[in-house]
């Protein structure tokens, strides 16, 4: 008896699974920091000239923009959020490339991680400060987390397929 030949999981699972672990990831990261670590007692730890460790609660979504304290405006940022998930998610339902999918999921489950800090905490948690005397604008000082990262991840991946594109498919080749 020969063994079935095994297919590689379609382009929706890769993306979910990317979701799952990166949002479990962040979550996990999280967890440690503020729990197991102590941050908060022990900040800043310094890794390295241009790279502590901190906490920083951003009330806000990117470089604190949009703060919410309320409620009412933590809320507002969550259904916007939602939107942009299930926009993504609708993407990530008819896309063919693995490449694509993983990228799309890298940034569903960033954007999850973050979403459950606003939501369980009212504020995202942040760890990694990054920062230069250099005049380089905004990224002169910045605070991120590991959704952060997973969300850039998927945004450079998404980016490298664009400029570089998988070759078409063969003729007759399904």
């Amino acid at each position: 008896m020969t063994a079935a030949p095994t297919r590689p999981p379609s382009p929706r699972l890769l993306g979910l699974a990317a979701a799952l672990v990166a949002a479990l990831l962040d979550q996990t990261h999280k967890y440690w920091m503020l729990h197991v670590f102590g941050i908060e007692a022990r900040q800043p730890v310094t890794l390295t000239p241009f790279l502590d460790i901190v906490l920083s609660w951003n009330h806000g979504v990117s470089y604190s923009l949009f703060p919410a304290h309320e409620t009412a405006g933590r809320a507002l940022l969550l259904a916007g959020q939602s939107v942009i998930v299930a926009g993504l998610l609708w993407w990530l339902w008819r896309v063919e490339s693995r490449l694509q999918a993983l990228a799309i999921g890298l940034v569903i489950g960033g954007a999850f991680g973050n979403a459950i800090d606003r939501m369980a905490r009212g504020a995202v948690a942040d760890f990694f400060y990054l920062h230069t005397t250099l005049p380089v604008g905004p990224l002169a000082n910045y605070v991120f987390n590991v959704a952060d990262v997973a969300i850039t991840a998927g945004v450079a991946l998404l980016l490298y397929e664009s400029f570089f594109p998988p070759p078409p498919p063969a003729e007759g080749v399904a």
